[in-house]
């Protein structure tokens, strides 16, 4: 059976954008909320798709982070004191949008299931946000 499922997750990260000028090059905050749409084959035996605690523990991960470009100087300075989530590029909410999307697909071939993701919409506040779908489908 066919399934699509929806789940939201909020959390809280620091971060800034090496490559902008404007006052986002500074590191601030925000309450990201991450929305996935995941869709595939439920599972015969449990009658699930993926459990919704995957979605939460992978995007939960930059949850009290410092997210930063891993080129950014700023990550060896603060890996004295604390893990710092590294991205490949500047953690624009398209970025993490897409590593989002990439690790929960991820996921799924590891647990060999058969969900994918149909799209993830990172909102930076509330009123703005980016979605990036799933160029497989």
């Amino acid at each position: 059976m066919k399934s699509r499922i929806y789940k939201d997750v909020h959390f809280d990260a620091s971060h800034r954008l090496l490559h902008y000028q404007g006052k986002c090059a500074n590191l601030h905050g925000h309450r990201w909320r991450a929305e996935v749409w995941m869709e595939g084959d439920v599972d015969e035996d449990t009658m699930i798709l993926i459990d919704y605690n995957t979605i939460k523990t992978i995007i939960e991960r930059f949850d009290h982070q410092i997210i930063l470009n891993s080129d950014d100087p700023m990550v060896p300075c603060i890996e004295q004191f604390q893990t710092v989530v590294k991205t490949p590029g500047d953690p624009t909410s398209e970025l993490l949008a897409q590593v989002i999307r990439d690790d929960l697909d991820r996921e799924c071939r590891r647990l060999g299931i058969s969900a994918r993701t149909v799209a993830v919409r990172v909102w930076e506040s509330d009123g703005c946000y980016a979605e990036i779908g799933n160029a497989d489908l």
